[in-house]
């Protein structure tokens, strides 16, 4: 560790001595936090509607209020939006995160509030830098360059005060501006909304930048990563940035990606941080390197709740809080926030591999999973079966969707995969059975249907033309920023669209 990086990271220890508490104290932690959002709330419209000023249990909270979804305060956001005050959290919120979750036409707009830029967002950057140097006391994180990557922001058209944009835009307008000093590019650059100028204009400004660390969604800066690449005439990201040495990622899972980023950066002083920054707030950060799960963060003005998967759907479906979960079980996440959203489901799925501490993965969204024929595939499960399927034979995977194909003279069906390979198999066919037996390993009711083909048969791969699913999104108006993919979908809307952009060529 370089001098300045070891005087920087001095202002970083006493942070970890407050997250080794989340394993022993987690329980009066995220009570202490619902108390703290009751309070300050207790004054806001819905504090006074709900009586926040006079809750005292998370058990009267629970029986008080229903889970919300964004449709239940959309109206109270567009409020928000349009310039009221103390509507959902105190005092006039400016920010609002863009959001869909995937990339349909509707868009969620999420309050961005001071509290939760500072509590949440920041204080879970501050949180990844401090572990990622507890974990690799070697860095030189602060004498070089860090590149992030983000999206754009634009006035509301509901109000001429309020701007909204990509949550990473959201933070970058907000940053001190200290933190310029050691990034790249500038930020009128990483704030442009036209995507591919955006990307020419980093390439062109970062290229010969001493650049150490990454951070953004896997998917599109692995487009950046070979736009410089081309532009150096090299192979190799280390023979362009020779002193690079971490990549801090999220948005999407980086299972299905990491093949390719260690061919293109070949290097055992690389290493890979996973965060899990939403719209909504920070919510879980990779604490081991050895370990691919989350630690959930417990002390970001965020009380979080889990509802069963398998009960999600029902009438009157138990809903627990944080130190009542089990490990193994798929939950669907709740939050209360201090943006001001109350026992809302955000919509992504997770399941805890440890309680003690609490340490979990994502495992995919409420409404992205196959379940058409009792299989409940979950997006966990097919990025691992993907990863399996490519160690085996080769392969490198860039996209893929799938959606079920009903066989109705048949009775039965099967799934249908697009893949589009940056490295295809040596046989196609091969492929789409290890894959298919790869699901069967990962997840026992895939392997229930298709035993002896009893609901399912085979699962069939269509090879994807290269840059389908660019050419796709970017006729949604949709390149970059935090732009996903829907890795599974339940019926075949996405699939079908696809496959028409396949059938064409590059626009």
């Amino acid at each position: 560790m370089d001098i300045l990086t070891h005087t920087v990271y001095e202002f970083f220890r006493p942070r970890q001595h407050k997250i080794a508490r989340f394993t022993e104290e987690a329980e009066p932690i995220q009570k202490q936090q619902l108390r703290w959002l009751w309070r300050m709330a207790s004054h806001t419209e819905w504090g006074v509607q709900h009586d926040f000023e006079h809750l005292s249990q998370y058990s009267d909270y629970k029986n008080r209020f229903p889970v919300q979804t964004y449709d239940e305060i959309k109206g109270d956001i567009e409020r928000m939006v349009r310039g009221e005050t103390d509507v959902l959290w105190p005092g006039t919120c400016r920010w609002f995160a863009k959001s869909s979750g995937t990339t349909s036409d509707k868009s969620k707009f999420l309050p961005v509030t001071p509290a939760i830029l500072r509590r949440a967002h920041y204080q879970g950057g501050f949180d990844t830098v401090s572990l990622y140097l507890r974990n690799y006391p070697e860095s030189h994180f602060f004498s070089r360059k860090g590149l992030i990557l983000g999206g754009s922001h634009a006035p509301s058209p509901l109000h001429a005060g309020t701007r909204c944009g990509d949550l990473s835009a959201v933070l970058l307008q907000n940053l001190n501006p200290l933190v310029d000093l050691v990034r790249v590019p500038k930020r009128e650059i990483i704030l442009m909304d036209e995507w591919e100028h955006k990307i020419k204009a980093i390439v062109e400004s970062t290229w010969r930048e001493d650049v150490n660390s990454l951070s953004g969604v896997p998917s599109w800066m692995l487009v950046l990563i070979k736009a410089i690449l081309q532009k150096a005439g090299k192979t190799c990201l280390t023979e362009v940035w020779p002193n690079l040495e971490v990549f801090f990622h999220g948005g999407i899972s980086f299972e299905p990606y990491r093949a390719q980023y260690q061919q293109l950066i070949p290097s055992d002083k690389m290493h890979y941080m996973e965060t899990y920054n939403a719209s909504e707030g920070f919510f879980g950060l990779q604490d081991d390197p050895s370990d691919h799960s989350l630690l959930l963060m417990l002390d970001y003005g965020i009380f979080y709740e889990f509802i069963p998967l398998d009960e999600l759907d029902s009438d009157n479906p138990h809903v627990f809080p944080l130190w009542e979960v089990e490990a193994g079980k798929n939950y669907a996440l709740v939050i209360s926030t201090a943006g001001g959203l109350w026992r809302y489901l955000i919509g992504d799925t997770v399941r805890f591999t440890s309680t003690h501490p609490y340490k979990f993965i994502i495992s995919g969204r409420t409404k992205h999973y196959i379940n058409a024929f009792g299989e409940e595939l979950m997006v966990n499960n097919a990025e691992r079966a993907i990863q399996m399927a490519c160690q085996a034979t080769g392969a490198k995977v860039k996209e893929y969707t799938a959606a079920p194909l009903f066989l109705l003279d048949k009775a039965k069906g099967r799934h249908q995969w697009l893949i589009e390979f940056t490295q295809a198999p040596r046989s196609l066919t091969e492929f789409a059975r290890l894959l298919d037996s790869f699901l069967q390993q990962v997840n026992s009711d895939y392997e229930a249907k298709r035993y002896k083909e009893i609901s399912l048969q085979p699962l069939e791969v269509i090879p994807a033309r290269e840059d389908c699913f660019y050419d796709w999104l970017k006729a949604k108006g949709k390149l970059g920023g935090q732009h996903k993919i829907p890795r599974l979908s339940n019926d075949r809307q996405v699939l079908e669209e696809l496959l028409q952009f396949n059938a064409l060529h590059s626009i």
